[in-house]
């Protein structure tokens, strides 16, 4: 809705129909000037859904200048997608990898016309990352000993990792890559999570969802962020992520990784 009342073109995602027409009258009411809305339907755990998105964006548009990655969740178990990924995984961390990769091209075609530094990719993580001690080379899919929020937060450390070498591959071409932490949200968040978490986020206080998108919009505009690629914020402030969300190592091997689980994947698509 920010970005529509400043006139900007903006194009939406979403699974569910009825709610993807909901939203979208919603952001419509907000526009201003000449702002456009698209809202696509796809859902974020099928990496086929995704490539079809990023095409139906290159239809709609010739460059993207902020590309917002906030697409994700919790569940309450192990779930397998059609292509046998794990579900947390793939809706949080291959689908932003994937849908990234397939804009680039808009971007680098913004990136060469826009002002220095304003061309940008945000991934929204989480603290949640902190717990998790490192990725889980062995099993990324977790087929073994699965546990639900130690999915999520091997998800969010991905988020960062990804941050950090979209920041080292894309830097030189003029696109900024940031991540944020939005802390506890009062939406639906929670909503497929277990009774654990749907406790624990009953039991503490929650922020209105108004207050992390400010952080999402300043991230998106602010100019004095142009220098700050592969940086970590929470509530309009930068902050340390955990040590194990800075490895470079990590970082590259993430990336080879999520392009080979791709490959395998969409090899036919």
């Amino acid at each position: 809705m920010a970005f529509a009342r400043m006139g900007w073109h903006v194009i939406g995602t979403g699974r569910d129909a009825g709610r993807c027409n909901e939203a979208e009258a919603e952001i419509r009411s907000s526009a201003s000037g000449p702002a456009r809305i698209d809202f696509l339907r796809g859902d974020f755990s099928e990496m086929r859904e995704v490539l079809r998105v990023a095409k139906d964006v290159q239809a709609l548009t010739d460059d993207v200048h902020v590309l917002v990655n906030n697409a994700g969740g919790i569940r309450d178990g192990c779930y397998r997608t059609s292509e046998g990924l794990e579900a947390t995984f793939a809706a949080n961390h291959l689908a932003l990898f994937l849908l990234t990769r397939e804009l680039r091209p808009l971007l680098e075609r913004a990136a060469g016309t826009a002002a220095p530094g304003m061309v940008r990719v945000i991934a929204v993580s989480s603290s949640a990352h902190r717990i998790c001690p490192g990725m889980r080379w062995y099993d990324l899919m977790m087929k073994t000993a699965f546990d639900a929020n130690a999915a999520y937060c091997q998800a969010k450390l991905a988020n960062l990792l990804f941050t950090h070498e979209l920041h080292r591959r894309l830097s030189d071409k003029g696109i900024v890559a940031l991540a944020m932490h939005p802390g506890r949200v009062d939406s639906n968040f929670a909503s497929h999570g277990d009774e654990t978490m749907q406790a624990y986020m009953a039991a503490n206080a929650c922020a209105a969802p108004e207050q992390p998108a400010r952080t999402i919009v300043w991230l998106a505009t602010d100019p004095g962020l142009g220098g700050k690629g592969g940086c970590y914020f929470h509530d309009q402030a930068e902050e340390e992520p955990a040590p194990q969300a800075l490895d470079e190592f990590d970082a590259e091997k993430l990336w080879r990784e999520s392009d080979r689980i791709l490959a395998e994947i969409l090899e036919t698509a």
